[in-house]
């Protein structure tokens, strides 16, 4: 093992860190402003729910399409530019959401965003990456503990609007041209050159052919990486689709108590990426992550084994907090793998954790209805486990190499 001792970080490199920084803040907001408004949408076009869902299954769909060929367009491109003006692009296409005359055009349009979401998330990761080699040391976080600020930024655009009454076409106008701008402006501080560029040379002849034969074992690492990032999908998912109706349901709680389910997890998971950094450049990845697993499964474990709601809100919030640095973690060492194509490695552990989120909230649902959502809710301590197992193949600290 060699780890690059960490550097002073240039003024360059700090203006990079805060352009990434606006990027993810950016991308958490644009779409967030489009969700309070569903119901206008749902009213306006005539949709039943079942129409609507079909209509919304256009986002996850256009990720999973256009997700792999992120890593084509980041080394033609540039994951500055990919980044960058793929967020403009992904701002103009929220424009075309008032303008749907029907579910079909609807469904068309949300496609496409969630084509393009997919491509800048991936681009977006990548740059982050770069810059975290600038400073040798942990700071991935930190991104995406902005990019659920942004995320919180965005549904209070949106339900602020929403209650004024604004039309949706002037507020997704104010929003694509507000959050157009910040990713332009972002654009002129972040790196230049190739994606390699801030990455050690190898010091040795028996590098490139080391790093050849790494390549047959990549396959593998991937497989166990997409698992660790579905993993924390399925745990964030479980607090999104089923937090609400398990307090409601089977605590009986009321429908103000039963929202703060999804609330403890994303506060608890904001403020674990928000602090994960420091943690990590002290312990190390694999630690944190293990440890993380740990505190999901034993949280919810508990929550469920003693069912009430404060046990349930705390077991939710414990599995925020625990999968906090799970994807960044997967996303890093999916970026440090050796004979790779740039970006291709982050592509294809992105890729995967969509299909975590399609996969998980009918696989739980299924579960649900054979026994009950009590046990369906198992899969986040099934999550932790899983993640405590596999945390070993993390790579440990900013800057080794195998």
């Amino acid at each position: 093992m060699t780890t690059a001792p960490p550097a002073a970080p240039t003024r360059a490199a700090r203006g990079a860190r805060a352009a990434v920084a606006a990027l993810f803040l950016t991308n958490g907001a644009l779409f967030a402003n489009v969700v309070p408004r569903y119901p206008e949408i749902k009213a306006s076009l005539d949709l039943s729910n079942t129409v609507l869902g079909a209509a919304l299954a256009g986002f996850p769909l256009g990720a999973l399409v256009a997700g792999l060929l992120a890593s084509a367009a980041i080394r033609r491109f540039r994951s500055s530019r990919v980044a960058a003006l793929g967020i403009v692009l992904l701002a103009a296409t929220t424009l075309l959401i008032p303008l749907a005359p029907n579910w079909l055009g609807l469904g068309a349009v949300l496609f496409v965003v969630g084509a393009l979401d997919a491509v800048v998330d991936v681009a977006q990761n990548a740059h982050g990456l770069r810059v975290q080699r600038l400073y040798g040391r942990s700071i991935v976080n930190s991104f995406h503990g902005v990019w659920s600020i942004g995320a919180v930024l965005g549904g209070l655009m949106g339900a602020a609007a929403a209650g004024l009454g604004v039309p949706l076409a002037l507020h997704l106008g104010f929003s694509a041209a507000l959050f157009g701008v910040v990713a332009l402006v972002a654009y002129r501080f972040l790196l230049p050159g190739h994606e390699d560029a801030e990455r050690a040379e190898p010091t040795t002849a028996a590098a490139p052919t080391a790093r050849r034969a790494f390549a047959g074992t990549a396959v593998k690492m991937l497989a166990a990486l997409g698992v660790l990032a579905a993993c924390g999908a399925l745990v964030e998912d479980a607090g999104a689709s089923w937090g609400a109706i398990y307090l409601s349901g089977d605590l009986r709680t009321s429908a103000a108590t039963a929202g703060l389910a999804f609330v403890a997890l994303q506060v608890a998971m904001t403020i674990g990426r928000l602090t994960g950094d420091r943690a990590v450049d002290r312990f190390g990845q694999r630690a944190v992550v293990r440890a993380g697993g740990a505190f999901a499964a034993v949280g919810m474990g508990l929550a469920l084994a003693v069912p009430t709601v404060g046990t349930a809100l705390a077991g939710f919030a414990l599995a925020g907090l625990g999968v906090a640095t799970l994807v960044p973690a997967a996303m890093h060492t999916a970026d440090e793998l050796p004979g790779l194509p740039n970006g291709m490695g982050l592509t294809v552990v992105s890729w995967l954790l969509r299909v975590g989120f399609l996969l998980s909230p009918p696989v739980v649902g299924f579960v649900a209805d054979l026994t009950s959502l009590r046990v369906g809710l198992l899969s986040v301590v099934f999550a932790g486990v899983v993640t405590v197992v596999l945390s070993r193949v993390l790579v440990n600290r900013t800057g080794e190499t195998s």
